[in-house]
């Protein structure tokens, strides 16, 4: 018979998971499922009400301090859109090399950007920006599905729009708001070329977005 969980929010070793591969005992599923239901941009009773649970006890297994069955532990991977296995993958780090980042195109005018994270990654997104005189996100507004957003000015110069307050970001500088709030950036027409490093968390869908493409005077 498939056995559960015997000890507070640990997998008992006669846990089998699909595949045949038994869960190593002692391992701790909490910090797991509060990453999928993050990246999943769901709230603790989205998940809950999915999963046929109340938002305390999926409150109490994001914190390893219940028990759980197989059978609800199924629903919630169900309801997050994850397989059971990959919450008990063993975290590993994973280099993306300088010769090898993907080139990626959010919209925009007159940058390349590169993605600094594995594509995998859903706890937080990395972006390296290069953006000429001029360029930039676009003249309308944009919001992000992401909960924080962290930008850094590597060099150069970069104009931040953030819910309608315009700052000027040097070399050096970082600036942290929430990514749901509208904003735009560009780098000023007179200022050089810039390098710029945005931070997201969580990750963006995978699905991409639709941003603003409209050039900017």
């Amino acid at each position: 018979m498939i056995r559960g969980f015997h000890k507070v929010g640990r997998v008992d070793r006669g846990f089998l998971m699909a595949g045949g591969d038994a869960v190593p005992d002692g391992t701790r599923i909490g910090a797991q499922l509060r990453a999928a239901r993050l990246a999943a941009r769901m709230s603790m009773a989205e998940v809950a009400e999915q999963a046929g649970l109340t938002k305390g006890f999926v409150s109490k297994l994001e914190r390893d301090l219940a028990n759980v069955s197989v059978a609800s532990l199924i629903r919630l991977c169900d309801a997050l859109g994850i397989s059971p296995g990959s919450l008990f993958q063993a975290p590993k780090g994973e280099v993306v090399r300088r010769d090898a980042r993907p080139r990626i195109n959010f919209g925009g005018r007159k940058m390349t950007e590169y993605l600094l994270t594995p594509a995998g990654e859903k706890r937080v997104q990395t972006i390296l920006s290069e953006i000429e005189p001029g360029g930039g996100s676009g003249k309308e507004p944009y919001a992000l599905p992401a909960g924080v957003e962290f930008v850094f000015i590597l060099a150069g110069q970069l104009q931040v729009t953030v819910a309608g307050e315009r700052m000027v970001l040097e070399e050096g500088d970082a600036l942290t708001f929430t990514a749901d709030m509208e904003h735009t950036f560009v780098v000023p027409p007179r200022a050089g070329r810039a390098r710029v490093l945005w931070v997201l968390s969580p990750a963006l869908p995978d699905h991409g977005l639709e941003l603003p493409t409209d050039d900017i005077s």
